[in-house]
């Protein structure tokens, strides 16, 4: 159970959110024990809220060591465990074409309109005429604008490129709220999706303010074939029943575990299906165009608030492009497919494949969180 635990958990404070009788409880894990904060906190957003940036949490109920959590995965033969997703009444936002790697991804997906068996003939091609330089130019600088005039004369611009190297990021809403599924959960893919793949992030957690308040792991669970089609099919590529997965906690930031860790994170991907298929994959923070409170400060600002804090995806850094099966046509998903995210000072994120009308369908919203808090006065 402690491997999905940061390595050094005993000194990390610790967010998240238990499925409880009357409701989801936030809960903290400090020093190895979990302490129920509802007492304090109705909800993980109020917590944020609540305590100011590098202050002490309030002293909540102990529940006892992290290890005595029913931290048992959907698929388990006795029934899910209590862990949820670590945010509630967050935005879900996410920054797309962050990375190099995403950005050529997404212009081969446009050329090749969804298709897999066609990206590979443009991949070769593209990364010939970009991949190079797109690596070591700053987006919205000089040499952004040398490049961009570059690739109009050779016919090789495209909306994705816009985002990679332009001045503005590429910001959209992932999920609604309440909607993300934690550790242990499954994910979902639409079952008319025939190019798919997991998208491992780091994602920070901002409160009202804009702030910067911790970070956890996320997967951006991606569509490849249906977004390919026509940018404008974003939402019906990255917005499904399942399709967002957080967790397993959010880790704060102080003095221990800074924005800089988030910076230089070593995130690495497992993929375990039930043929026998094993891929892994690994990529560092370092690699992204743009700085992480950059994405954030573009995020909120005088022309968007969120009063309840947000949940930010930073993009995805890796792309799995070899075969699965057939020769050209690259990665995508099997149904049973086990998914891990982890980077060693936030854990590891779990998660199963299947069909989105497969998945246990979210019935709990806003509406029934608000009941809840009544009924607990």
């Amino acid at each position: 159970m402690l491997d999905l635990l940061p390595d050094d958990y005993l000194d990390a404070i610790l967010l998240g959110r238990l499925a409880g009788d009357g409701g989801p409880i936030p809960i903290a894990v400090i020093g190895g024990h979990v302490f129920d904060l509802s007492a304090h906190a109705p909800t993980v957003a109020h917590v944020l809220e609540m305590v100011p940036p590098g202050a002490a949490l309030p002293a909540g109920r102990d529940l006892g060591p992290v290890e005595a959590l029913d931290l048992r995965a959907a698929w388990d033969p006795d029934g899910p465990g209590r862990l949820l997703a670590p945010i509630d009444l967050q935005c879900i936002k996410a920054s797309g074409v962050t990375f190099a790697v995403s950005a050529l991804e997404r212009v081969i997906e446009e050329r090749a309109r969804g298709d897999a068996a066609a990206a590979a003939q443009f991949r070769g091609e593209i990364q010939d005429k970009i991949g190079g330089d797109i690596q070591s130019v700053r987006p919205g600088s000089p040499a952004a604008a040398e490049l961009k005039a570059m690739l109009i004369a050779s016919g090789a611009w495209s909306q994705y490129l816009e985002v990679a190297i332009g001045p503005d990021a590429e910001i959209f809403t992932k999920a609604p709220v309440l909607s993300a599924v934690g550790n242990g959960a499954w994910v979902g893919i639409r079952s008319d999706s025939h190019w798919n793949n997991p998208e491992p992030e780091m994602v920070i957690i901002a409160d009202a303010a804009g702030n910067a308040r911790g970070a956890t792991l996320g997967n951006d669970v991606n569509l490849r074939d249906i977004e390919g089609r026509s940018a404008l099919l974003l939402g019906k590529a990255k917005d499904n029943n399942a399709s967002c997965a957080l967790g397993p906690f959010i880790r704060l930031f102080d003095d221990r575990f800074t924005i800089d860790d988030v910076r230089g994170a070593e995130v690495s991907l497992v993929i375990e299906g039930a043929d026998n298929y094993r891929l892994e994959g690994s990529s560092n923070m370092r690699l992204i165009s743009r700085d992480p409170l950059d994405l954030v400060d573009q995020t909120i600002g005088k022309s968007h608030q969120y009063p309840d804090g947000f949940a930010l995806f930073l993009g995805t850094m890796f792309a799995p492009g070899e075969d699965r099966d057939e020769p050209g046509r690259g990665f995508t998903h099997k149904i049973g497919d086990l998914v891990k995210v982890s980077t060693p000072r936030l854990g590891t994120l779990t998660n199963k494949v299947c069909h989105c009308e497969d998945a246990p369908p979210w019935t709990y919203g806003i509406a029934a969180l608000m009941r809840d808090l009544a009924r607990r006065a």
